[in-house]
């Protein structure tokens, strides 16, 4: 049995009661969890598992392990409390699908120009590219047609595509439906004032665009 991934079902829940499954050198698993670990790159939560700082969710398949700051004393079949770091995990949700609605605007402006790299932490978010030029030549359009869509305040509907193979999408109504298996907000008004951003030093013909939160 693997891991019953709360976050996906409610990922607003901040805390939750689970069970110990197992605990060895790969860490502890749990029959239940709100704390997401890193995948598709989206960076892991962070939280307490029983007043422990998790210091690393580790997904293996579709297992996840987590290690904690200090010695513990927990048994298989104990019951632990846990807590989701709520501030940090709602940025990680805001900016993830900030880099949604941008990437999928340049797929559909630009024609789909190569996605090489991705990343969401709760400070920014990045999606890189195989792109001639300079990229921020792209920004007037993706900062109107994204102010567009997150003032239109719509919902987002996230579930799964294949529920055995835990392979999930997004869909907004009218503008896309992508395969992604992140934690998701339910409307994009969620996401707020977002500033676009070039970054520098990929190399030839690789260009990045950085995404941060202004509200």
């Amino acid at each position: 049995m693997t891991v019953k991934k709360i976050f996906w079902e409610d990922p607003y829940l901040k805390e939750h009661i689970a069970t110990v499954t197992s605990i060895d050198e790969n860490g502890i698993t749990l029959d239940e969890t709100i704390v997401y670990a890193f995948s598709g790159g989206q960076a892991s939560d962070s939280g307490t598992m029983n007043d422990y700082q998790i210091i690393e969710a580790k997904k293996v398949e579709k297992e996840i392990y987590y290690r904690l700051d200090t010695e513990q004393d927990l048994k298989v079949g104990d019951t632990v409390n846990l807590v989701v770091d709520w501030e940090k995990r709602y940025k990680i949700m805001r900016l993830h699908f900030a880099a949604e609605i941008i990437l999928e605007l340049m797929t559909q402006h630009f024609h789909n120009p190569k996605k090489i790299g991705a990343n969401i932490t709760s400070d920014k978010a990045r999606v890189d590219f195989e792109w001639e030029g300079n990229i921020s030549a792209a920004f007037p359009l993706l900062e109107e047609k994204s102010e567009e869509i997150i003032k239109a305040d719509v919902p987002i509907t996230s579930a799964f595509s294949d529920e055995e193979k835990e392979t999930r999408y997004w869909q907004i109504d009218g503008f896309a439906k992508v395969p992604c298996g992140g934690t998701h907000i339910k409307r994009t008004g969620e996401v707020g004032g977002i500033r676009l951003k070039r970054g520098k030093g990929l190399g030839k013909n690789k260009e990045r665009i950085e995404i941060y939160l202004t509200e």
